[in-house]
């Protein structure tokens, strides 16, 4: 049992949350202690792909931190809040509302490397306090501009009630289409705005680098458009190498606890680094290895490998030089 369990998050679950409820399938299902920790938060306000660590698959877990995402949301102009979302108070109107042709316009300004401000409304730390519990005691905060990169950001129109499925075609993250599972909290359906038709909501998708912020995303994408808005939906559909179609609900995950059957769901530690080539070793290197020695005269380019001993993970390794050296090895 090391490896990964993708929940799909309902809405109104904190990460947190979700790693207690693996924690909870595996002790239901018999199959003892395990390290259980997330791949990255996600809003109790969104839903989505949500990877959770299991055994040494934790050592990887701030990897997946790093890891680009992508995201579907919808923003709601002419309001905008203090959270930027629906939980907050309203502190901002318009009566300005965009057509289709203003979004396809400004969106070019939001793509590639952009700077943006985090919400106020955010975990990031000021003078050593957690901003939302300033902004929660009626404080100014004032975030520091930060570079992020969104590497594709696409409108979606037709939006409205309904659930039909769609394809995600997201450059240089996707060598091919993906479909996203009908949702309810998606909404997807409906026919296409007409020409110069005026919007109440509108639905995107953006494939975006760590440390972005989609709340202040439809903030600036608004703003641009002479208007206010912010969030109503936010979905999360990959995460790293993680994707919808791998993701199970709360429900199954328990069902299979019950049936005992929590290893035909949990995806293997190799599935988190499928980005990084193999190295294969040797017995005596990987014992050399996990002894915390340096492998020398390795024939293989520089950059990190997934060391594998057989079919057995023995470490996430840093080449140089045609040294070998541990970044995070594997008790297995």
């Amino acid at each position: 049992m090391h490896g990964w369990i993708i929940l799909d998050k309902p809405l109104g679950l904190g990460s947190t949350q979700g790693v207690s409820a693996v924690k909870r399938a595996l002790r239901d299902g018999g199959y003892g202690k395990f390290k259980v920790g997330h791949g990255g938060t996600l809003d109790p306000l969104a839903t989505g792909v949500l990877p959770i660590a299991v055994g040494e698959a934790t050592k990887l877990a701030g990897r997946m931190l790093d890891s680009d995402k992508i995201y579907d949301f919808t923003v709601r102009f002419g309001e905008r809040t203090d959270t930027l979302d629906a939980e907050g108070s309203v502190v901002a109107t318009s009566n300005v509302r965009p057509d289709p042709g203003s979004i396809a316009a400004v969106l070019p300004r939001f793509t590639g490397l952009i700077e943006q401000v985090p919400p106020a409304y955010s975990a990031l730390k000021v003078d050593g306090e957690r901003a939302y519990d300033l902004a929660r005691a009626g404080a100014v905060v004032e975030l520091a501009t930060r570079a992020v990169t969104v590497h594709h950001l696409e409108h979606l129109p037709g939006t409205g009630r309904g659930t039909a499925s769609r394809r995600l075609v997201v450059e240089g993250c996707l060598n091919e289409a993906q479909r996203l599972r009908p949702n309810p909290s998606t909404g997807f359906a409906g026919p296409p705005p007409r020409s110069g038709e005026v919007l109440e909501t509108a639905t995107f998708t953006a494939h975006v680098s760590k440390g972005t912020y989609i709340r202040s995303l439809a903030r600036d994408i608004a703003h641009a458009l002479g208007t206010v808005g912010h969030v109503t939906m936010l979905r999360r559909v990959k995460a790293g190498p993680f994707g919808a179609d791998q993701a199970i609900s709360l429900d199954n995950l328990a069902d299979a606890a019950k049936a005992r059957s929590l290893e035909d769901l949990i995806l293997p530690l190799r599935a988190g680094l499928d980005d990084i080539p193999a190295l294969p070793l040797t017995p005596d290197q990987a014992g050399a290895l996990g002894q915390g020695r340096v492998l020398v005269g390795i024939a293989a380019n520089d950059g990190q490998y997934f060391a594998l001993n057989g079919m057995t993970p023995v470490a996430l390794v840093e080449v140089t030089d045609g040294n070998v050296r541990v970044v995070r090895g594997f008790n297995l």
